[in-house]
């Protein structure tokens, strides 16, 4: 029996979705659907809520908790990792409490700047384990990797960790029709050409009968800035930069030099800009939890219809060489030509039973590949600082994130840092 792993399984809710796919998914019946997380309870959890979807979809798929994780891994052909290292306590609440006392504010903190930064440095070395038993029980699987920051640990599975791996995120699938929709603009027969890294593609060409889109875009995305809503940062980028961005602008207005001030505070307001937006996501979807879990755990009636996620749709495709196209993060090999080797890209690619195939794009817009250049640097220092462990890689990779930078001393970043490391303690490996 063919096996689908996923890691982090106590994400009850993104485990519905992924998982409650693949039993929906003809060709996948008769997988083994193996469950791993650190916490039982939580596990437990999701086991229970498959076992209900199962029964009231008639799916034959398998479900099996384990609490060993190298034998949840063992002959697995799709390795599914949807883990948070740290939690929202003690680690986001670190990431973003002690940026504050040197005057740094974020919104998420979960990509690059100081929370990703070091969000990566304790995540790395779990994925990295992850690698081990993988290259040991199944090192032929096929790794979709959901956890962020999505470049880095992409990046380091692949190069490092020796494993097949495409990275996913949903910002490209939604980027068009989200967009659209807020400007009450028809998606149908609309046809996209996104690019870049992860959390700053760009929505290179969006056309409909051969004809480009942008210029009504622009001009409805300018009416839309003469009120507050909830993209003004991804519209001003636009607006000075020529096209429209994938993420958020929660994540934008901190992936970039311009929006979080000290000595701009009208700036906030004027963009909308929801300052500690993630560790208010994360209290509410804790209190949450305590109503949802009786609705989605305890529910013998629990009904699932295949939803948007890729990991479903990537297995299909190589189970029954159907190609299926999604946007993925794999190394840039010479995908995108003016970005570096040695980044991680989020490029258009097809899947059939040969796995992943990335599709070659060529030189992005200068302005653009300048931009995710800023953000390419902070990720591949990040990567050494990891492999060194010299705090001094920490440092570099803390100096050149262009939100930090902009804001602090040279001096204040270093001893952030230090806060920042001595703050994690034991989440993070020691460094030198």
């Amino acid at each position: 029996m063919s096996k689908i792993t996923f890691l982090g399984a106590g994400s009850s809710v993104f485990a519905k979705n992924v998982l409650g796919d693949c039993m929906l998914t003809p060709a996948l019946q008769d997988y083994e659907i193996a469950l791993f997380d650190i916490d039982a309870q939580r596990l437990s959890d999701s086991e229970k809520m498959l076992l209900n979807l199962k029964a009231s979809s008639g799916s034959r798929c398998s479900i099996k908790s384990y609490s060993d994780r190298k034998e949840a891994l063992r002959g697995a052909k799709f390795v599914v990792n949807a883990i948070q290292v740290g939690g929202y306590d003690p680690c986001t609440i670190t990431d973003f409490e002690i940026p504050k006392r040197f005057g740094l504010r974020q919104t998420i903190a979960d990509t690059i700047g100081i929370g990703g930064i070091f969000r990566n440095l304790r995540t790395i070395p779990v994925v990295l384990d992850f690698a081990r038993d993988i290259q040991e029980v199944c090192p032929d699987a096929l790794f979709l990797n959901y956890t962020n920051p999505m470049a880095v640990l992409t990046n380091v599975l692949t190069t490092d960790g020796g494993v097949n791996t495409v990275g996913l995120c949903h910002s490209v699938q939604v980027c068009m029709p989200h967009l659209f929709k807020h400007l009450d603009i028809d998606t149908t027969g609309v046809k996209t050409k996104i690019a870049g890294i992860n959390h700053m593609a760009w929505l290179l060409e969006v056309t409909k009968d051969g004809v480009d889109l942008y210029p009504e875009i622009k001009k409805r995305a300018l009416e839309k800035q003469k009120e507050k809503h909830y993209d003004m940062v991804r519209f001003e980028l636009m607006f000075k930069f020529g096209y429209y961005v994938t993420e958020s602008s929660e994540h934008n207005a901190e992936y970039h030099p311009y929006f979080i001030k000290r000595n701009y505070p009208e700036l906030i307001e004027r963009f909308n800009i929801p300052l500690d937006e993630y560790p208010r996501r994360c209290v509410n979807q804790i209190e949450r939890w305590k109503t949802m879990r009786e609705e989605i755990v305890n529910n013998n009636n629990l009904v699932h219809e295949r939803s948007h996620e890729y990991a479903s749709r990537i297995m299909e495709a190589v189970e029954t060489n159907i190609p299926f196209k999604i946007g993925g993060n794999v190394m840039n090999t010479g995908l995108i030509t003016n970005l570096p080797k040695e980044a991680c890209v989020e490029v258009p690619c097809f899947v059939d039973s040969n796995g992943v195939i990335p599709t070659y794009v060529g030189d992005l817009p200068p302005q653009l590949a300048a931009l995710n250049r800023t953000n390419i640097n902070t990720q591949l220092l990040t990567i050494e600082a990891s492999r060194t462990l010299k705090k001094e890689n920490i440092y570099h990779a803390a100096m050149l994130d262009p939100h930090t930078s902009a804001e602090l001393s040279m001096d204040d970043i270093v001893a952030m840092c230090d806060a920042m490391i001595e703050a994690h303690g034991d989440w993070l490996p020691k460094f030198k």
